[in-house]
């Protein structure tokens, strides 16, 4: 069982940064890729950016791309989103999720646990 816990989330203006964290509990942190999901209301979990387990690859969304930075310290038991340039198109509740496969993946459904969530919202 792993227990995932967000924080970071808040209002911030167009054009302006946030840094989500995510502690994990459990010694396995390091052998697994981490994610960040995101969900505005009315609509369906989007992929945002995952990391490998030795943080050596990384992959995003278009949308997010340049502007969104994902980054994992192991010795912490913690992974990262820097969220710069924010829009107010990045409002929603954002998840970390914990990978089941061994590989980049961008589905849902290859992440088996995820946290309850921090809200950001970025006004215009």
């Amino acid at each position: 069982q792993v227990q995932l816990v967000e924080s970071g989330g808040g209002l911030v203006q167009a054009g302006g940064s946030l840094r989500l964290s995510c502690a994990a509990s459990g010694r396995t942190f390091s052998t697994y890729f981490m994610a960040w999901f995101r969900q505005a209301p009315g609509k369906e979990r989007e992929f945002v950016a995952t990391i490998s387990a030795s943080a050596a690859s990384t992959y995003y969304a278009d949308s997010v791309k340049g502007r969104f930075t994902i980054s994992r310290d192991n010795a912490k038991n913690t992974v990262y989103l820097q969220m710069n340039s924010l829009k107010p198109d990045d409002t929603a509740v954002y998840y970390c999720d914990k990978g089941r496969r061994p590989y980049i993946t961008t589905l849902h459904v290859d992440y088996n646990y995820w946290g309850q969530g921090t809200q950001v919202t970025g006004s215009s």
